[in-house]
């Protein structure tokens, strides 16, 4: 058994996608980032950066103690590996390399320009348009890279269905509010489609659609996502 320690977020999502494709069962453990739940010492003995999501696997391969794993990128590596699907394995260096590269483009790249891109347009106090501006191009050249990449080809990361497009498809379902038009990338958009119709994918969001029923960020919540800092991992 799995539990996965989670909330609704894009990150959130990448790893209840992984889980609904391999039929693996889990545990949804809900952390309320909202509330403030990801400061709560059980959550921080598994997840030292107080972000989710994290995961404990209670069976993991060649047995032994639980094996806990934060940082969404290496859930999903973890996982694929465990079952040795979804990635090529280290015997085929070039197509793992081929899948690991792109999934640290996400974890490097796409995941925290948006979540920026997110952050000033949707939630800062004041609009600064050189930030919105900043972010919500870089957005858009890494949406050109992407479609780029998938004009020749059905998948991200070699021809078949893996965690790349796991960890890339969360970030750009809220696209129309990171201000990109997906009429300007028909590449991405046909695979935005295939992986939205997917019944894993499916199955993930009504999931997640049925934990986080209020996800408007309030005035209190924002305080607790947006103004950490070193005094807050220290618990000062």
């Amino acid at each position: 058994m799995i539990d996965l320690h989670y909330w609704t977020t894009p990150n959130g999502h990448k790893v209840t996608m992984f889980l609904e494709e391999a039929g693996l069962p889990y545990r949804i453990v809900p952390v309320n980032i909202s509330k403030g739940e990801q400061f709560n010492p059980d959550f921080l003995a598994i997840a030292p950066n107080n972000r989710i999501p994290a995961m404990v696997d209670h069976a993991p391969a060649g047995g032994g103690a639980p094996v806990s794993v934060f940082e969404s990128g290496a859930i999903l590596l973890y996982l694929a590996d465990k079952i040795g699907r979804f990635v090529a394995p280290a015997s085929d260096p070039r197509g793992r390399a081929e899948a690991l590269q792109w999934l640290f483009w996400q974890m490097g790249g796409l995941g925290p320009m948006a979540g920026q891109n997110h952050h000033f347009v949707q939630y800062a106090p004041e609009q600064i348009p050189y930030a919105i501006n900043r972010y919500v191009n870089e957005t858009n050249r890494l949406y050109g890279v992407l479609d780029k990449r998938l004009g020749d080809r059905e998948f991200v990361a070699g021809p078949d269905y893996g965690i790349a497009d796991m960890a890339i498809y969360p970030w750009i379902v809220p696209h129309e509010r990171q201000r990109q038009n997906m009429a300007d990338f028909p590449h991405l958009a046909r695979w935005f489609a295939a992986v939205k119709a997917r019944p894993a994918t499916e199955r993930a969001y009504a999931l997640a659609a049925g934990i986080n029923t209020q996800p408007n960020v309030t005035a209190a919540s924002a305080a607790l996502l947006f103004g950490q800092t070193a005094a807050t991992v220290k618990g000062n």
